[in-house]
């Protein structure tokens, strides 16, 4: 590993390197912030999917992508004269060092829960920070992720199940719910309660250690590898799969769980 000054020389070189390319490079010069956005939420999904994969390669690879994007946004900053990258690690600093008063200053944590509780009461004293304790939640956040922030910071200021065991009887009533709706078939209500018992689902999984999205992306992945199995296989015996039975289907299926797949 490296020392903490290589790790600070090799930041300023990235830093003169990103200089020269806005001044030299046609198409850097041309970027803006908004022609950037597009761009920095794919790199954030590939190091996302880097991670699922544990691939270190690949992540330490997709760390220099998100980097690159922030230290793009600093520049532009810069150029505007708003800010650069020191006011953004400066800011980032004082945010850590306010917000870990456990460890900077004199209170006291025991556990993760109390630092994440400490941490959402914290941000609503801030100054010019959220006012209400769900306003931190970008808007733009895909459904299922924003769901499990909604819910954490619910929990941090105590709006929580008192028991997690609890939560089993609401997914069970929201799917009673849902079942109700789908023999009225209402199209608008059954999306409703669809949209509820998946709610409840997650907070199940919040409340379990368990992350959604990771869970969901686990079993997509082990359909993904079974469904190119089950596809292999037919194309294998010179078959299409819209020419076979789903029993048959299912017995190759089977085939692909027993391997491990």
């Amino acid at each position: 590993m490296h020392t903490r000054e290589e790790k600070i020389e090799a930041f300023g070189r990235f830093l003169d390197i990103l200089d020269e390319l806005r001044v030299k490079c046609p198409w850097d010069k041309k970027q803006t912030n908004q022609s950037l956005r597009t761009n920095t939420i794919e790199e954030t999904y590939e190091l996302c999917d880097a991670i699922i994969k544990d691939d270190n390669n690949a992540i330490k690879k997709e760390l220099g992508d998100v980097l690159l994007h922030i230290a793009f946004y600093a520049k532009i900053g810069e150029e505007k004269g708003l800010f650069d990258m020191a006011d953004v690690c400066n800011a980032l600093c004082d945010k850590l060092i306010y917000r870990h008063p456990h460890v900077f200053g004199t209170a006291h944590a025991d556990n993760p829960a109390q630092v994440e509780q400490s941490w959402e009461q914290l941000k609503l004293k801030e100054k010019g920070g959220n006012k209400t304790v769900l306003e931190g939640v970008p808007s733009a956040l895909p459904a299922m992720v924003k769901a499990h922030r909604v819910q954490d910071k619910a929990r941090n200021v105590g709006f929580d199940w008192e028991e997690r065991e609890q939560v089993w009887d609401k997914v069970e009533e929201e799917l009673g719910e849902l079942r109700a709706e789908v023999e009225r078939m209402d199209a608008d209500k059954m999306e409703e309660e669809f949209g509820d018992l998946l709610f409840s689902v997650i907070n199940a999984g919040r409340l379990y250690k368990l992350n959604p999205e990771n869970a969901l992306e686990r079993t997509n992945q082990k359909f993904i590898r079974r469904f190119n199995y089950l596809e292999a296989q037919t194309i294998d015996k010179g078959r299409s799969l819209k020419d076979m039975t789903l029993a048959e289907m299912d017995a190759i299926w089977e085939e692909a769980k027993n391997k491990g797949l």
